[in-house]
């Protein structure tokens, strides 16, 4: 049997998938615009990213979506927009929602940055 633990390193606890991740995941700011539908009318809101990697993103939004919504999103330093959806429901915070959000297919260099390689871990004090 095999056993996942719902706290991460320094004991914080994990929000549902995050123990499984695909790759590596990096903390980062960048500003970025998502477009959905909702009752067939175009909404454009600002986030800003919390956390990236290579198949997707967490965001910090004024607004709450739901789980499975599909949306556009824009990286608003380089302009390229791509397909996500929206894979879990999201949490409230301080900041907003936080919204995990996965492209819908692979969009290797989307966020422009170099990821740590996939056997790198943190030291721990």
């Amino acid at each position: 049997m095999i056993k996942t633990s719902l706290q991460g390193a320094g004991g914080q606890q994990l929000l549902p998938g995050e123990e499984r991740r695909r790759s590596q995941r990096v903390m980062i700011r960048v500003p970025v615009s998502i477009d959905f539908a909702i009752a067939g009318k175009r909404v454009t809101v600002q986030a800003m990213t919390v956390s990236v990697n290579d198949h997707g993103a967490m965001l910090s939004c004024s607004r709450s979506l739901a789980a499975d919504v599909n949306l556009e999103i824009t990286n608003e330093r380089t302009g390229e927009k791509h397909p996500c959806k929206v894979t879990r429901p999201p949490v409230e915070s301080p900041e907003g929602y936080l919204i995990p959000v996965e492209f819908l297919a692979p969009c290797p260099g989307y966020w422009r940055i170099s990821f740590p390689p996939t056997n790198w871990k943190p030291v721990e004090d």
